[in-house]
């Protein structure tokens, strides 16, 4: 893998949200809609973490955010960021903070 340099790396913006709402997308197996809080404003995130996760056991989640990928369509739906999880390839695990810390809080 590519090594990356610090200014590459302060270039994504990472923020803690919380899911306010979650439903799954009709026609997908593996897609959630999210509605997420990142503190000022909400945003619509796709994720494919359907298979792992129901929509009720998010709601109220604190979860990591990529708030800076460029927005595109999934499914019909505008996706305006990305929730970042751990994967080895069977199971999937949304990246929580172990202490309370306030939606929007900045990854440095």
């Amino acid at each position: 893998m590519e090594l990356i340099t610090i200014e590459d790396f302060q270039k994504l913006d990472i923020r803690l949200a919380k899911v306010l709402s979650a439903e799954r997308v009709e026609g997908s197996e593996k897609l959630l809609k999210l509605r997420l809080s990142i503190g000022d404003e909400e945003r619509t995130v796709v994720a494919g973490i359907a298979k792992h996760y129901t929509p009720e056991e998010l709601i109220n989640k604190k979860i990591l955010f990529l708030a800076n990928l460029k927005p595109r369509k999934i499914f019909g739906i505008e996706s305006q960021g990305m929730v970042l999880a751990l994967s080895d390839g069977e199971k999937l695990s949304l990246i929580v903070p172990d202490v309370d810390v306030k939606e929007g809080s900045k990854v440095s």
